[in-house]
């Protein structure tokens, strides 16, 4: 027989040695001699890939945000650890083709991706809180990078190895390799799709972030269990893990984003959004976000809240609100309700529509916030809707925000076209800008000068303790006669004093160049310049502190 394979081609001789030896590694596992389970191994990583980078960015989006620039972190350093493992995957595979190495494999990423609901939050904390000391600038992106390296990079780079792995186990001969590779990537492609799909209609909104990890990490391991019980072999590693799995079960279940708070009213995820709901003794608090920001507002005493809500009245006495027997009010951004609330309450002639993408919210509005029953709340985005309707407004107010910016399709020369084709001759369309910047071409420039190039009559004033400014625009050049005429007409004495000082605060605004376009409107990197700056003024006290009194005195600080 030696004599014999002397004298076979080169090439023949390849395809008989890898012949044989493709038959010890069947031998080892006779599940593996059914292509069904390789191919059903290719499936289902491919699944868990996409599952977890849906994952990352929902457990990332209540600290960073959702917005653009972390999405592209989180695809950057997934597909740098793909191709990472592609490659020591392929390399192995081609050095020691032992499936018992790629199960193994799969088990330390399942328990990986297992472990992230019960760590995860704990190390994006703790990333923060070196990198606000230690950087300057950029911060969000600094965190979010370091954040999704030392926590995603590792699970799927093992994933990574699996399909070079698998086309050693599939391939028979080089006459099929092409179809066999093709099944395999077909395979992968439609559990990446499902992978896609499953967690952002399914699993995240019925069960959560945190269990979306342990579900997908939990069919890792079934796949992995199932091969060694075939072999006969590895009970250790099939026990340990069930026992690691379970116990992350057990502590990584709770979903808390928030862990240090204590009785909240609400904590939960939609589609959209991280949700929190907040209640003391004077006000019902939402937010979208862990770290900061107030989403939504109610003082149990109905009362004005201090906040940008309050100066948003201002509209309605622009529009007239005491010379007209109805009001039309559009909210574009309705939140829990605040503004519709407060103009219920202040007017009498309001008749008020609201527009919110998140249903969730809206449910939370009735809940926790008191929304009037009568004010109808469409589930939609808000440029769509304008664009669905022919109706004419009194007052649009446009307060919808994405994490930390107004979406961009919402905040383009375009967009406020439209809305003005929705105002009334005499209507007023009132803007929250959360994002005050000091430096020039900052996200407050950028929209006041692209609704200036739709409306002449732009005005806006600072919210004072806050980092939102009010802007006012309107087709009619005697918004401002309007306001005071109708603020001699109020009969609310809070009200009406409140409205005085808005009316003497209010800026007429000087447009510069600045335009924000469909085609062009760069607002996260816009909105990131802004919080950075928050972000420095913020922690220089703090870094003060330590630098003078060290740890100890910090953490009596905090």
């Amino acid at each position: 027989m030696p004599e014999f394979d002397m004298m076979l081609p080169v090439d023949r001789k390849c395809v008989k040695i890898y012949t044989l030896r493709k038959a010890e590694i069947m031998e080892k596992a006779r599940i593996l001699q059914n292509k069904t389970y390789l191919y059903l191994t290719e499936f289902f990583a491919g699944m868990s890939v996409m599952a977890v980078e849906l994952g990352a960015s929902r457990l990332l989006a209540p600290y960073f945000s959702s917005s653009q620039i972390v999405w592209t972190i989180i695809i950057g350093t997934i597909m740098i650890a793909m191709a990472l493992g592609n490659i020591y995957g392929g390399k192995k595979a081609d050095q020691n083709p032992d499936p018992d190495r790629l199960y193994a494999r799969m088990i330390l990423a399942a328990l990986w991706i297992a472990a992230i609901p019960v760590v995860g939050k704990y190390i994006i904390l703790g990333i923060s809180a070196l990198l606000i000391f230690t950087v300057s600038s950029k911060f969000l992106i600094w965190a979010a990078f370091s954040a999704c390296m030392v926590i995603f990079v590792f699970p799927l780079f093992l994933l990574g190895t699996v399909t070079p792995s698998l086309v050693k186990y599939t391939v028979d001969s080089l006459s099929d390799n092409g179809r066999t590779v093709g099944m395999l990537n077909a395979f992968n492609t439609i559990g990446s799709i499902l992978g896609t799909f499953l967690p952002t209609f399914v699993t995240i909104p019925a069960v959560g972030t945190s269990m979306t990890f342990l579900i997908f990490a939990g069919i890792l391991l079934a796949l992995a269990f199932i091969y060694f019980l075939s072999a006969k072999r590895g009970g250790k590693k099939i026990g340990l893990g069930i026992l690691i799995f379970v116990l992350c079960c057990i502590f990584g279940s709770s979903g808390s984003f928030a862990f240090w708070e204590k009785g909240l009213a609400y904590e939960g995820e939609s589609v959209y959004n991280y949700l929190q709901v907040k209640e003391d003794e004077d006000s019902v608090i939402l937010s979208t976000n862990v770290l900061f920001g107030v989403q939504s507002i109610m003082k149990k005493d109905h009362g004005l809240t201090g906040m940008y809500y309050d100066y948003a009245l201002a509209a309605p006495f622009m529009a007239g609100v005491y010379e007209k027997e109805q009001m039309d009010v559009l909210i574009l951004g309705m939140g829990t309700g605040t503004f519709a609330s407060q103009c219920e309450r202040y007017f009498y002639n309001m008749q008020i529509e609201g527009v919110e993408i998140d249903e969730k919210i809206t449910d939370l509005a009735g809940r926790y916030f008191e929304l009037p029953e009568d004010i109808p709340v469409t589930t939609y985005d808000g440029r769509a809707y304008l664009n669905a309707v022919d109706k004419k407004y009194d007052v649009i107010m446009v307060d919808a925000y994405q994490d930390i910016t107004i979406p961009f399709q919402m905040s383009s020369v375009e967009f406020f076209y439209l809305v003005q084709n929705h105002l009334a001759d005499d209507g007023v369309m009132v803007v929250n800008m959360n994002m005050r910047g000091s430096k020039e071409g900052n996200m407050n420039q950028y929209l006041a000068d692209t609704i200036s190039q739709v409306f002449k009559n732009v005005y806006t004033i600072d919210v004072p303790g806050s980092t939102n400014r009010e802007l006012f625009a309107s087709k009619s050049p005697h918004m401002l006669e309007a306001m005071h005429d109708n603020m001699a007409l109020s009969a609310d004495f809070e009200l009406t004093e409140l409205m005085d000082r808005v009316a003497a605060g209010l800026d007429a605004y000087e447009p510069g160049d600045y335009l924000l376009t469909d085609d062009r409107a760069p607002v996260e990197l816009l909105g990131m310049q802004v919080i950075d700056e928050i972000i420095r003024e913020q922690v220089e006290y703090y870094r003060a502190v330590y630098e003078r009194e060290g740890l100890r005195g910090l953490l009596d600080q905090l």
